[in-house]
């Protein structure tokens, strides 16, 4: 049964349950030190406010698409890669059509 769990999503919320003293991992974030040098190192959920209409396109098609998880806080390495993906196809879409791409980069 948790073979189907796992294939069918259900198991995402299905309580950790742990051994021992060991603490399950915690999604939230409590604004301590590490989410703070996170934050400097241009990642986390301040950034993702920042970013244009087209890198919010490619954090949907990342987390609906492609099934890669939450992409509302991401770190710094990976908003870099979405930004990357985001100039490839403005530079494509501009070899394409002649002009520039509809959205503006922030």
């Amino acid at each position: 049964m948790d073979f189907v769990n796992k294939l069918t999503g259900s198991e995402k919320n299905k309580p950790v349950h742990t051994q021992g003293n060991q603490q399950a991992p915690s999604s939230s974030s409590g604004g301590g030190f590490m989410d703070k040098l996170h934050g400097m190192a241009g990642g986390g959920p301040h950034s993702e406010k920042n970013e244009d209409a087209l890198d919010k396109g490619v954090d949907w098609a990342q987390e609906n698409v492609f099934k890669q998880g939450s992409q509302t806080n991401e770190s710094a390495l990976e908003q870099a890669k979405d930004e990357k993906i985001s100039d490839t196809i403005r530079d494509q879409y501009k070899k394409a059509m002649g002009k520039d791409f509809p959205v503006a980069d922030k």
